[in-house]
């Protein structure tokens, strides 16, 4: 029997380590380090901010949150930066907080290292929104050696696409990460990124939708541990 995940779900489940996890301690730090920009920011810069230049929106989904920040990485791949704060109610130093939920029908085919990452990089956008700054780098012409490496590593699936997987690939992907003007907004490092999980979620969908075949090795590691320990049993792979 499949183990259906939660309507919303946390890392530590995604990556179904089973003890806490280096992207769970991940969050908490961009936690820590992030929300302090908050406490006293007014409600509309912020949601102008979600709203135009990360194309997320701002909502409350029930966990006692004052707001939460939605945003789609992928259809049905939704993240949640749920915020709180608490001034000096418990006396611990601790003033606000975010946690982080993950919601939508693929959201657990996403691995925790990806999600994380993507977390981290709107952080970045919103912070330097918010003190505006520009970004860091603009060297949008270039790639780095990572970038040539991963392009390198996870080129041989593509010949598995086919002309009548357009349309599908299309919606499968069809993201929304920003507004219109995302290199105003977005280091070129933090692009590349952004590319990187565009290539591996096309992966995934080459993998589903090639499931009877023999695919290359790099495929069956794009998903997350919970995926591939309850939906995605490849038993001709050694997890």
């Amino acid at each position: 029997m499949v183990n259906t995940p939660r309507k919303y779900m946390t890392i530590g489940e995604i990556d179904a380590t089973g003890v806490r996890g280096p992207h769970e301690k991940e969050l908490t730090d961009v936690s820590k380090a992030k929300h302090h920009l908050f406490i006293n920011l007014e409600m509309n810069k912020l949601k102008e901010i979600v709203e135009e230049v990360i194309g997320g929106k701002m909502e409350n989904i029930g966990f006692n949150e004052d707001w939460t920040i939605t945003i789609e990485m992928f259809p049905e791949v939704n993240i949640h930066m749920t915020y709180s704060y608490f001034g000096d109610e418990f006396g611990d130093g601790i003033e606000a907080e975010f946690k982080f939920f993950f919601s939508g029908e693929r959201v657990f085919w996403v691995p925790g290292e990806d999600s994380a990452t993507f977390i981290d990089i709107i952080m970045d956008i919103i912070e330097r929104k918010i003190k505006g700054q520009e970004p860091y780098e603009k060297k949008y012409e270039e790639k780095t050696e990572l970038m040539k490496k991963v392009l390198l590593q996870r080129r041989e699936p593509f010949y598995f696409l086919k002309d009548v997987d357009r349309e599908d690939l299309a919606a499968f992907l069809g993201a929304k990460f920003s507004g219109t003007n995302l290199s105003k907004n977005i280091d070129s490092y933090h692009v590349e990124f952004i590319g990187i999980f565009l290539i591996n979620h096309i992966l995934r969908f080459i993998t589903v939708s090639n499931i009877d075949k023999d695919l290359p090795d790099i495929c069956y590691i794009m998903f997350s541990r919970y995926y591939t320990k309850n939906i995605g049993k490849w038993d001709h792979r050694v997890r």
